[in-house]
């Protein structure tokens, strides 16, 4: 590919980093650039940064239009379908050009009567390139909000009060608070989570509004490293919940909400490797555990014997599904499971102790519970979609099925959900594992032989990755392209057993997985090695790092996004943010000379090789406490010295974003654009056009 100005190449440090673990010497060239205030730092990301840009220069103009294609999908005045919560119903509304949301409400109706904009996000955002919002909570009674900002993606948030029936500000502020709040029923008490130095959530603090911060009471604090902590309030407003949790272990304790000077109590002590959480109803509470049932049981207990030992079982665990959380109303509960690689739900009914599974219409689908605040009510919000319908928004009574469409996703250029079709196929990893591939395409633009392909993943921490319905996916849909979701172990898809299969020492399982869907992709004819794209960010990015070093043929361009590729270096390092409470995840290098070795095995940045390696596009963020931006910058520099193609290889580092990029719903879709154009000029450059909308459907 063209481009227009040198390679950076990274000058040589003074002090490389020398160590030795479990007997074996290392040397890692590239540690100076851990260190932002070495005088190469950053000369040598804005190097790449011209890098990047003098090659999209030659694609500026189709980057451009990619860009007003995806943003002609986007309604410039949307809204949320409004939530009903006491008299007033709260919902999120996009206005004209602006970049973040609008938080609304209306009392007595959800379309008439004067609207309440309590909280203008555009009014915050002003003056900065990033901006997300940690926390937004509104008090019982409505009439105080409690809201956190970030302004540089660090994830270091700043919390603020308003009194919502002034609109006055209080006076005081708190820093370095992190997810999760709570408010107690009094409106006038506030518990949060503050982090420490090394930006791990791990105390609990007391506010009393109008009071100066210094006086807050200290609720809890956590001591031990691998453990996160987070609070909230129950759907049954009853008690205020403190959750401590790690990857593989979790511990509750209560506080009544009605008591704005309520102690702490322990609601079941921690064991090691067993999960569960908790809601309340009634005379009981119901928890969700693994105790004794690896794809998790539905337990309750009397309010005043929470301990595990008094847990009465009322759902047993099966094989074939998997419980995974769990939404209390007055008169029923809502239970999340995945089954058969699915987000299902299911109604739970207290008296009869049975579960009846809600119905849904497409056999490949997203379903997911939307904004449910009222307790004492027969209906219940969710969020449909699958990979060909966009999000629907419902309300479902549960007890006569009625269910009232509130709003459907809107594509202002044209949508037509017939002209495209979704499938599923079943791949066959290393050890004879059936790894679904879920699939969406253009029907009319469907060949007999092989398509260009892009292939996506992530594959760690349990999480499952839905087919999902994605507007942005149709600028690569049009112009002729699959889009393939690989469910691969490391992830929940298939269940809590699909998850345990691809940790620890059995991680590679989710790197063969993926290499086996890319080559029944290829064997069915599907794509071909000369025109499949392959993404992932975060621990996907991990993945993509891994696969490239063992299979570097099988594919033609790699987007990784905020790629965690430093694998062996960081879980070395317990000072950084995730490492300690990750031993659960990856295991202890630093302890065990097994867990050393195989980690070492698999780590993309310690396994570079003098190779021809795919076209790569890497993005990183400055101030990402996730993925710290050395991590992309030392695995590109690897990449430069040792690969022996000349194809692409790109690194961009945003200079004032973190973990999740650029925050406004525009400015975002500048990100979306760029790694298509990548792809495309890449993989399919004679695709780089605008294509016809002609024949395009009426919007939905």
């Amino acid at each position: 590919m063209k481009t227009s100005s040198e390679k950076p190449k990274p000058k040589a440090p003074q002090y490389p980093q020398t160590f030795t673990h479990h007997g074996d010497e290392r040397v890692d060239p590239y540690f100076w650039l851990k260190d932002v205030r070495h005088p190469e730092t950053i000369p040598y990301l804005e190097a790449e940064n011209l890098h990047t840009k003098a090659f999209f220069a030659d694609y500026r103009e189709f980057e451009e239009e990619l860009f007003e294609e995806l943003k002609a999908r986007i309604p410039k005045d949307d809204a949320t379908a409004p939530a009903k919560s006491d008299e007033y119903y709260y919902y999120t509304r996009m206005e004209g050009d602006k970049e973040q949301a609008l938080y609304c409400r209306r009392k007595g109706s959800p379309t008439e009567g004067l609207e309440e904009v309590i909280l203008d996000c555009n009014l915050l955002a002003q003056g900065h390139k990033s901006f997300s919002l940690g926390v937004f909570d509104v008090s019982p009674d409505h009439k105080r909000l409690a809201y956190a900002t970030d302004t540089d993606g660090s994830e270091i948030y700043t919390l603020y009060f308003t009194d919502l029936t002034t609109g006055r500000l209080f006076p005081e502020n708190i820093s370095r608070v992190y997810y999760g709040s709570a408010w107690c029923l009094d409106g006038e008490t506030f518990y949060y989570i503050t982090q420490d130095e090394n930006q791990r959530p791990h105390k609990l603090w007391r506010h009393r509004l109008g009071s100066a911060p210094s006086s807050d009471e200290l609720i809890f604090e956590e001591k031990d490293s691998q453990y996160f902590i987070s609070c909230e309030l129950s759907e049954s407003e009853d008690y205020i919940f403190l959750n401590r949790h790690s990857h593989a272990s979790s511990e509750y304790y209560l506080l009544d909400a009605k008591d704005p000077r309520a102690p702490l109590r322990l609601f079941s002590k921690v064991e090691n490797q067993v999960e569960y959480q908790v809601s309340h109803r009634g005379d009981f509470f119901y928890i969700l555990t693994n105790k004794g049932a690896p794809t998790f049981k539905l337990c309750r207990t009397p309010l005043d014997k929470t301990s595990h030992e008094h847990w009465q079982t009322v759902i047993e665990a099966r094989p074939d599904l998997t419980l995974k959380g769990l939404h209390a109303f007055q008169d029923f509960m809502m239970v999340l499971a995945t089954e058969q690689g699915l987000q299902t739900l299911y109604k739970f009914d207290y008296d009869s102790a049975k579960m009846t599974q809600i119905p849904f219409p497409d056999p490949i689908y997203q379903a997911n519970l939307g904004a449910n605040h009222e307790f004492k009510t027969d209906w219940v919000r969710i969020n449909y979609n699958s990979l060909v319908q966009p999000n629907q928004t419902y309300d479902l009574n549960v007890h006569t099925q009625e269910k009232i469409v509130r709003k459907v996703q809107q594509i202002p250029s044209g949508y037509n959900p017939e002209e495209y079709t979704s499938e599923r196929i079943l791949a066959t990893s290393h050890d004879g594992a059936k790894i679904p591939v879920s699939l969406v395409y253009k029907k009319d633009l469907r060949q007999a032989g092989p398509q260009p392909t892009l292939l996506y993943a992530y594959g760690s921490y349990g999480m499952a990755m839905p087919p999902a319905f994605s507007a942005h996916r149709l600028s690569l849909l049009n112009r002729g392209y699959i889009f393939a979701i690989a469910h691969i172990r490391g992830g929940s898809d298939l269940g809590r057993q699909w998850y345990e299969e691809g940790k620890f020492l059995k991680k590679k399982n989710t790197f063969y997985d993926f290499i086996a869907c890319a080559e029944y992709l290829i064997e069915l004819h599907y794509a071909d090695p000369t025109t499949l794209s392959i993404m992932g960010g975060s621990a996907g990015g991990m993945l993509m790092g891994a696969v490239m070093n063992m299979r570097p043929d099988l594919f033609n361009s790699v987007l990784a996004i905020v790629p965690f590729v430093d694998v062996l270096n960081t879980m070395l390092d317990s000072t950084l943010p995730l490492t300690q409470m990750e031993y659960q995840e990856w295991g202890n290098p630093e302890i065990s000379k097994e867990y050393y070795d195989y980690i070492k095995s698999y780590s993309p940045y310690d396994n570079v090789r003098r190779t021809a390696y795919p076209n790569i596009y890497i993005k990183a963020g400055l101030n990402d406490p996730r993925v710290t931006y050395w991590e992309p910058a030392k695995w590109c520099a690897r990449l430069r010295e040792m690969k022996t193609d000349h194809n692409v290889l790109l690194l961009e580092t945003d200079m004032e974003s973190g973990h999740a990029g650029a925050s406004g719903r525009f400015e975002y879709l500048k990100e979306i654009a760029r790694q298509y154009t990548f792809v495309l000029a890449t993989n399919t450059p004679e695709l780089c056009t605008t294509p016809s909308l002609e024949g395009t459907k009426p919007p939905l």
